[in-house]
């Protein structure tokens, strides 16, 4: 059981057999009455975005999740198919489990799939991942001076912003928790 002066963002807790992630925490001591935590918390099952506020004698459970190594395999239509990497069972998960990681998913790509009692929650892709730009405006030549950056289209069709020098082609490093450009891979 977690105390609920320890929540802090980032952790996973179950709320009325709901998973949730913390997105924010703020303790609050009163001049009068008993001190508590307000927090954000969003749902993992459905994105939602719920304000809770707990006493400080309160204590909650660690949410019950599952996580396993998947290879991801191949897009069809609507589903993702996936293979574990222990077992090499082969499944497919259907667009809405994967939230923004389905811009950044590659064939043979190695991720993360978080569970909660045997239905899949999320994607977790690598923190950085190497993708090929497939579509972007040329830059002007001399065009250098403001530092500027332009729209550009990756191979799995995410979008990200990119500086003027960035071609058709070149193999771009993103950090994917943001969606922002790195550098050249």
């Amino acid at each position: 059981m977690i105390p609920a002066g320890n929540l802090r963002p980032g952790m996973k807790i179950e709320v009325d057999g709901v998973p949730f992630v913390v997105a924010d925490s703020q303790w609050v001591k009163p001049g009068k009455g008993g001190a508590f935590n307000r927090t954000k918390l969003k749902n993992m099952r459905t994105g939602a975005v719920i304000e809770r506020t707990f006493r400080s004698e309160e204590k909650l459970p660690p949410a019950d999740l599952e996580e396993k190594r998947a290879q991801f395999l191949y897009q069809s239509g609507d589903e993702f198919h996936f293979m574990d990497t222990e077992t090499y069972e082969q499944f497919f998960l259907l667009e809405d489990h994967l939230g923004d990681a389905r811009g950044y998913l590659k064939e043979e790509m190695v991720v993360t799939i978080v569970s909660h009692r045997g239905s899949a929650l999320a994607v977790e892709v690598p923190t950085f991942v190497e993708l090929t730009v497939a579509e972007t405006e040329p830059g002007l030549r001399g065009d250098t001076a403001s530092g500027g950056s332009k729209p550009a289209t990756l191979e799995t069709g995410a979008m990200i912003q990119v500086p003027l020098f960035v071609n058709i082609g070149d193999l771009v490093r993103v950090d994917t928790r943001t969606g922002n450009y790195i550098g050249r891979a």
